[in-house]
């Protein structure tokens, strides 16, 4: 496990001693998921996180009327975890579906407390990935309100090429907060 470059480039900036890095890899184990398998559902308590070596996820709940609203993307790199469910041990109320084939690293709930417990470098990256995707999750919800779909899509775009390519637009227009209908008129006007 330990040349698994994706591990291996996660927590290189840590500076961690060999001793540590080895107890930190030593509680991922490899998982292998096919495209539209769910690796959460809605109503479980998340006990696992993901660490994507390979492939591509999405993240969805289902709104009052019944429709799939896409809340994040996973590319190769990515942690996929639902924080509340996980760290709160509440029933999540997101879906977590792999799009296109994955390999995975995966850590539970205890490995991940025991090792959280033990390394302070791996407290302050744990604490590192929660504040950064809180910033995410908060510039997202002021974008939607702030600006122009045209303007998010352009963004996203820009920011982000990798998720247009590899996902539905039905799934990219739910992200941004509009129909599908309104995401074809707005890629027609690019174009031109």
């Amino acid at each position: 496990m330990k040349n698994n470059s994706v591990l291996i480039n996660e927590f290189k900036e840590l500076l961690l001693s060999s001793e540590e890095l080895e107890l930190i890899l030593s509680g991922y184990k490899k998982v292998s998921f096919k495209k539209g398998d769910f690796i959460i559902k809605q109503g479980v308590i998340v006990n696992s996180y993901y660490l994507v070596e390979k492939g591509f996820l999405r993240s969805f709940v289902i709104d009052v009327s019944g429709n799939e609203v896409t809340t994040n993307f996973y590319l190769e790199g990515s942690i996929v975890l639902e924080e509340t469910s996980f760290f709160l041990r509440t029933p999540t109320k997101e879906y977590i579906q792999v799009v296109e084939d994955c390999e995975l690293w995966t850590k539970d709930f205890d490995t991940f407390q025991k090792h959280f417990n033990q390394s302070e470098k791996y407290r302050e990256w744990g604490r590192a990935h929660l504040a950064q995707n809180f910033f995410a999750f908060k510039e997202h919800s002021l974008t939607i309100i702030t600006e122009s779909a045209t303007d998010r899509y352009k963004k996203m775009l820009a920011n982000n090429p990798e998720i247009i390519k590899k996902s539905s637009l039905k799934h990219i227009a739910s992200f941004l907060g509009i129909t599908d209908t309104s995401l074809s008129r707005i890629r027609k006007e690019i174009v031109k």
